[in-house]
């Protein structure tokens, strides 16, 4: 089961081009005696297309079955594969979508906090 920071639900149309997202890696937990990879904390980044506004998302995931790749051997994109796969195209794409919220929030907020003086 994955766990995540802020969830945000907004509508997708943004101020700037489409943003940069990013998943990776940040570190695997495994079990040293056999090399097999038990967990995945991994990141999320998205970025505006000027870079002013940046989101992040982060999740642990629980890995199923036989790792066939030797630790040393492993790629960050294969993990980052294993990670999406798990989650499953929906909740990727919600997690992509919630980034991009974000994004949109930040460029043109739809709320404010301050005082007038």
């Amino acid at each position: 089961m994955a766990t995540w920071g802020a969830k945000v639900t907004l509508p997708l149309s943004h101020p700037f081009a489409m943003p940069t997202i990013t998943w990776k890696v940040n570190t695997l937990s495994r079990t040293l005696g056999n090399g097999r990879v038990d967990s995945v904390h991994y990141g999320v980044d998205a970025r505006s297309d000027d870079d002013v506004y940046s989101a992040g998302a982060y999740g642990e995931i629980a890995l199923e079955g036989d790792v066939v790749t030797a630790y040393a051997d492993l790629e960050e994109a294969t993990v980052v594969g294993w990670v999406k796969a798990a989650l499953g195209d929906d909740k990727v794409a919600e997690v992509n979508a919630a980034l991009e919220a974000q994004l949109t929030e930040q460029a043109t907020p739809t709320t404010g906090t301050g005082v007038p003086w």
